[in-house]
């Protein structure tokens, strides 16, 4: 055992390292930066904080009276708690990035569609941008199915 400590807490894969609602409260917050299209400043953001984890709980114990008016506090307190374990941030960081990734080749797939459906557009509507017809995306560019998903994953990994 070091005398220093270097703070590589990362989590133990074997192991469920939070509760069911603690995950859930992260998964949500995860889910709200993504939408918001804020992950390389949360993620920049929660990288620079990672090593003040505990004293950011404890300030969200000082400032509970003043937040409890606007947020769930449930949620509040369980994302307080959640925050004074180590391997908090690191987890809510991989689930920020996982889900930025599904949202990135989401965006990618209806970019694509989009260039295939402008090519069958006339030329005032390509060109000018007069008149665009409306354009309906299909579920399955909007959802990718599974079996596609892990067919091109492991196509990734060889």
């Amino acid at each position: 055992m070091s005398f220093f400590n270097r703070g590589d807490h990362m989590p133990d894969p074997e192991k469920e390292p939070l509760p069911e609602e603690e995950a859930a409260v992260l998964e949500k917050l995860a889910r709200k930066t993504v939408e918001k299209r804020m992950t390389v400043p949360a993620i920049m953001f929660l990288e620079s904080v990672k090593p003040l984890n505990y004293i950011g709980s404890q300030a969200l114990v000082f400032f509970e009276p003043i937040i409890q008016t606007v947020f769930n506090l449930k949620d509040y307190d369980t994302f307080r708690t959640a925050l004074e374990k180590r391997e908090t941030l690191e987890i809510l960081i991989q689930k920020i990035e996982a889900l930025d990734a599904v949202a990135y080749d989401r965006e990618k797939r209806v970019k694509k569609y989009m260039r295939q459906e402008k090519k069958k557009w006339k030329w005032y509507q390509r060109w000018l941008g007069l008149f665009p017809p409306k354009v309906e995306i299909p579920e399955e560019i909007l959802n990718l199915p599974e079996e596609k998903d892990t067919e091109e994953k492991e196509k990734g990994s060889r």
